[in-house]
């Protein structure tokens, strides 16, 4: 039986493509537990679960194939090896026993038996095969050949540019890089060649050339004023007036690693599913230890799966003396906040302040930390010191004054705020996020109502989806005194975020406006049934509703002090 189960919807659940075996109690209760557990994409108790179950029946192909499954997404490809062994001796058809395979001979440099397998249905695609083939032919010593198998792969329609930037590394790592700049030159090798690894091959390909200028420039242009310690050194190396060593691949396994990489890539940015892509980057890892983007990636892909320790683990391999170092610590905060571990978090972006001061990113990580534990002073100082560092030509620059000015409105310095969103808005007029935040602030200061209904209108043309934008619309109508145009918007808005306390509250003060009492208490009621007593940063008022039921919304403005309803038209 041939179990595709790489490119099938059952690997999206970690399912398997039979059905429950009968079997003793204890076996099935144990694959189940592994079902389960793969399900939650905790690898670590579906190996545990798997591999209990293939102990009590070792010769069931399903329970070999879901444990090689389970030590794979683990990223324990050596004991996945020896399973995978005993389904090929059984001539059981397995793509992921055919991918385990593939990188333990690999692994071995065996490019002869990489060469030897079978490209059939039971492989593992006929790109990712077809690459690793001609990779191996560099490695068995046949230059001719591997050119051959790149050039008869880019004949065929879809991935071209893939194969041609596999092709323009091939030539790199044996010494033509004439031949490799040639194809980078020519855009053949299409959008991996604008990646950031692609741009920095080239750029090595290019200081190999003696064309340093040409390889600044192209650094200058794919990365602007963007700095980081591993472009800073390739920097450095081409100001120089030494050689700039080729380092992004220098042998046959590494090329083979790269291919894997480059799938796992591609069909990350294509959203084709967590699952398999983390299969390709583990076996990326496994191939090459030092494959930093390979490690990333997999960190990425193991927080998006909820599995914040294994994301941890993984970064916490990266040496503090790697150029990447900074970039791993500020995925490893990241999954800390993910993981309900915010003290951690932020202990780790101070230290990280020390010894990696001069990035901006790295005081806006420690920011947006501490603005999420309503440390709204220290929160500010960070950003003070990411828009120091940060020139002022960089595009991004309005995120960080956006960002600072939330946690000054959230402060009370209202005034520091505007200013910070209006510079955000200097540099990225039509940001709906800001837009919406300084409309709906001033809405909320009761000011300038008429330019606030201006962003506002501009953010739900930008975000016509965004529940809390549509909301921000209603609203500014409704503290305008135009009721009725406000409902429509408001019921958009609960459509879009149906168990929002604050717009369902808002809806109700637009029913009320309008004469529709009955429909208002109704809304009030379920708002206050969304309301989380723990979320400190809501500003849904449960008192305020609990006496909007009893005494109605112009009883509750009138205690307040504040205007009574005034309806006014659209044209006023």
């Amino acid at each position: 039986m041939i179990r595709n189960l790489l490119f099938s919807a059952s690997v999206i659940a970690l399912g398997l493509t039979t059905a429950m075996p009968v079997a003793a109690q204890s076996v099935s209760g144990s694959y189940l537990a592994g079902r389960h557990a793969a399900v939650r994409s905790d690898f670590a108790e579906a190996a545990k679960y798997y591999g209990q179950a293939l102990a009590r029946d070792t010769k069931n192909p399903e329970f070999l194939e879901s444990t090689i499954l389970a030590y794979l997404s683990l990223g324990d490809v050596t004991k996945a090896i020896p399973l995978a062994k005993v389904l090929e001796d059984r001539n059981e058809q397995s793509q992921v026993a055919y991918l385990v395979l593939t990188a333990g001979i690999a692994q071995d440099e065996n490019f002869a038996g990489l060469l030897a397998q079978p490209a059939d249905d039971g492989g593992i695609g006929p790109w990712v095969n077809g690459l690793v083939k001609a990779w191996s032919h560099i490695g068995a010593g046949d230059m001719t050949a591997a050119i051959k198998q790149f050039d008869d792969l880019s004949k065929e329609p879809g991935m071209q540019g893939y194969v041609l930037y596999h092709k323009a590394l091939a030539l790199a790592s044996v010494g033509d890089y004439e031949g490799a700049e040639a194809i980078f030159s020519s855009n053949l090798a299409g959008s991996a060649a604008q990646t950031r690894r692609g741009v920095i091959a080239r750029a090595e390909i290019l200081g190999q050339l003696d064309r340093k200028d040409q390889a600044l420039a192209l650094i200058k242009d794919s990365f602007g004023d963007t700095s980081d310690p591993e472009l800073d050194a390739l920097v450095t190396a081409l100001q120089g007036d030494g050689p700039v060593s080729f380092t992004h691949i220098q042998d046959a396994k590494a090329g083979i690693a790269e291919v894997f990489f480059t799938f796992a890539a591609v069909l990350r940015t294509e959203s084709a599913g967590d699952y398999y892509v983390l299969l390709y980057a583990r076996i990326a890892r496994f191939l090459r230890p030092d494959h930093i983007d390979a490690l990333l990636l997999t960190a990425d892909l193991l927080e998006s799966l909820g599995q914040y320790d294994l994301a941890i683990e993984e970064l916490q391999a990266v040496p503090a003396d790697d150029p990447a170092y900074h970039a791993a610590e500020l995925g490893r905060a990241a999954a800390l906040r993910q993981s309900d571990k915010p003290d951690q978090a932020i202990e780790v972006l101070q230290q990280l302040t020390r010894s990696h001061g001069d990035l901006p990113a790295v005081h806006s990580a420690l920011g947006d930390a501490l603005r999420a534990q309503d440390n709204w002073e220290a929160a500010i100082k960070s950003y003070d010191r990411a828009v120091e560092l940060t020139s002022e030509s960089n595009p991004q620059r309005w995120v960080l004054f956006y960002a600072r000015g939330i946690a000054e409105e959230r402060s009370g310095d209202g005034k520091g705020a505007e200013k910070d969103f209006r510079a955000a808005l200097a540099i990225n007029p039509e940001q709906p996020q800001v837009l919406n935040y300084l409309g709906y602030s001033l809405v909320e200061q009761g000011r300038n109502l008429d330019e606030a209904l201006n962003m506002i209108e501009r953010a739900v043309a930008a975000s016509p989806d965004s529940g809390y934008i549509v909301d921000s619309l209603g609203w500014v109508l409704y503290r305008l005194g135009r009721y009725e145009e406000a409902v429509g918007q408001m019921e958009r808005a609960v459509e879009l975020i149906a168990v929002d306390p604050v717009v369902n509250d808002h809806l109700g003060d637009v029913y009320w406006a309008v004469g529709r009492h009955r429909e208002a208490e109704f809304q009030w009621r379920r708002a206050l049934s969304f309301v989380d007593p723990e979320d400190a940063d809501s500003e849904a008022d449960p008192d305020r509703m609990r006496r909007k039921l009893e005494v109605g919304l112009d009883v509750v403005l009138q205690e307040e002090g504040a205007d009574p309803l005034t309806k006014v038209s659209a044209g006023q």
